[in-house]
């Protein structure tokens, strides 16, 4: 099956990680995606139903994740969807998992800083990979590319 999903939720376990045996790591964790629906007689927002995802992230997207999230976090996660059923002696059943091909934290509720990994990204120039520390994050140019140098903003100024 290679269905692709995105789903928008939040972290429901500690994310943790594991080495496979032919090498590399994957990190796995529960998502917990809540429907909100409005409630016409109270005319408030109430959640509706909670669905859970299974979410693996291999190799560095993996490592990424287990050095970045935290359970409650709020994230988009997008990749390929699968359902798996299972039994045991007990009972039986079907779980939804997603094997991650992008992971990110929603910037509806918060901010987040990224650091670029050197690895990831050794083809780019040293002072690339340098993360700035000397300019604060509101007073750089919103609209540079990433990687590049980046002139002072100043309020009231748009870039183009």
């Amino acid at each position: 099956m290679g269905e692709k999903i995105t789903v928008i939720g939040n972290v429901a376990t500690v994310p943790e990680q594991r080495q496979l045996p032919g090498g590399g790591s994957v990190t796995s964790f529960r998502l917990a995606a809540t429907t909100r629906r409005l409630d016409k007689n109270s005319s408030t927002w109430v959640d509706a139903y909670t669905n859970y995802f299974s979410v693996s992230a291999f190799r560095n997207l993996g490592e990424h994740v287990y050095r970045s999230l935290h359970r409650g976090d709020r994230v988009l996660v997008t990749g390929k969807f699968r359902l798996r059923e299972w039994e045991t002696d007990a009972k039986k059943g079907v779980s939804v998992e997603i094997d991650a091909e992008g992971i990110g934290h929603d910037l509806l509720f918060g901010t987040s800083v990224f650091a670029r990994d050197a690895e990831t990204s050794a083809a780019s120039p040293p002072a690339a990979r340098e993360p700035s520390a000397a300019v604060a994050p509101d007073t750089v140019e919103a609209w540079a590319a990433p990687g590049e140098e980046r002139d002072l903003a100043t309020a009231g100024d748009t870039p183009f």
